[in-house]
């Protein structure tokens, strides 16, 4: 029988995409997800088990059934919502973190990898950023992931916890079969939201900030394929499992595209005109972040293959076959 893997939030864009690379590598995926902001039909690769994370008993009963190790994603994840909103994200992302830790101790469970983010660096004082940049969220939502953080390293002190936090820079892509992608409501990843103005199912693309620093003056950042962001979590979790220490490692390809950039990807690969307007920068909007995922290529051997024309090609694909719904 293979190791079964409870992905929590699995029914989400990249936990789908994890529980079939996880079914590629031999593994049985466990989706736990309560399908506020995931869907049913990403389920494809093991059992669905609805539930909470902010059940405590729900959690317990599903780590019961022979699981053997952990892969956390469930957690708000919108900066902007979690400005109005600080309350239900450190509920939800920390507390319910909480929950699951405390259930794995009581099942016996003793490896996790943990869906962490770059938000949790806040303005970067250098680029690349490296896992030794000092972390100083700007919202909510990055500060509820640094929680997150340390509370894997405290149940590691104290309950020999063996954990692995990967810190995400922008997701973006999708299944290159054609069998998952992005589906957000509301969208907020600039891919999606280019490639649906493209198609003419999105309004025109907002830029916002046309006066940074950058060589064309827009905002840059690190977008990385979901399926290579996939692979990570599979290698760290084999990492944890081959003896490995307990570590935190950024996620990323280490080049940086501008948002001009990714327009221009876009109609290079759809063969139409994006149509955008202008705007003005968000505030807390860094000019640049960009990471240095050196460190998870030297020790975990795992770094990113696809660029960003793969990246929006199958996105393309995805966002622009029959029947989308």
């Amino acid at each position: 029988m293979s190791m079964r893997v409870l992905v929590v939030g699995g029914a989400g864009y990249i936990g789908s995409h994890t529980a079939k690379a996880l079914h590629q590598a031999g593994y049985t995926p466990v989706v736990f997800d309560n399908l506020s902001m995931g869907h049913r039909w990403a389920v494809k690769w093991g059992p669905l088990v609805e539930g909470d994370i902010l059940d405590p008993l729900a959690l317990c009963a599903a780590l019961q059934d022979g699981v053997q190790a952990v892969i956390h994603f469930a957690a708000n994840a919108y900066v902007g919502e979690s400005m109005e909103q600080p309350g239900k994200y450190f509920r939800n992302n920390v507390v319910g973190t909480l929950n699951l830790l405390e259930a794995m101790r009581e099942a016996g469970v003793r490896h996790i990898v943990f869906s962490s983010s770059c938000a949790t660096y806040g303005i970067p004082l250098q680029v690349p950023i490296a896992e030794t940049h000092p972390q100083d969220p700007i919202n909510p939502y990055g500060e509820s992931k640094r929680m997150g953080e340390r509370l894997l390293r405290w149940f590691g002190e104290c309950h020999g916890l063996r954990w692995v936090a990967l810190r995400y820079f922008n997701a973006a892509g999708a299944d290159p079969e054609g069998e998952l992608g992005e589906a957000h409501e509301p969208e907020t990843h600039l891919v999606p939201l280019v490639i649906g103005a493209a198609l003419g199912s999105r309004p025109p693309v907002r830029i916002f900030g046309t006066d940074y620093p950058t060589p064309d003056g827009t905002a840059i950042r690190d977008y990385i394929h979901v399926v290579d962001l996939a692979q990570a979590h599979v290698r760290a979790l084999e990492y944890l499992w081959e003896g490995g220490a307990s570590d935190v490692f950024n996620l990323g390809t280490g080049t940086g595209h501008s948002v001009r950039q990714v327009i221009g990807m876009v109609e290079q690969v759809g063969g139409r005109e994006v149509p955008f307007v202008e705007a003005p920068r968000r505030s807390g909007d860094p000019p640049e972040l960009v990471a240095d995922p050196a460190k998870a290529g030297r020790v975990l051997s795992w770094q990113a293959r696809w660029d960003l024309e793969g990246i929006v090609k199958t996105a393309w694909r995805w966002h622009s076959r029959p029947g989308l719904d």
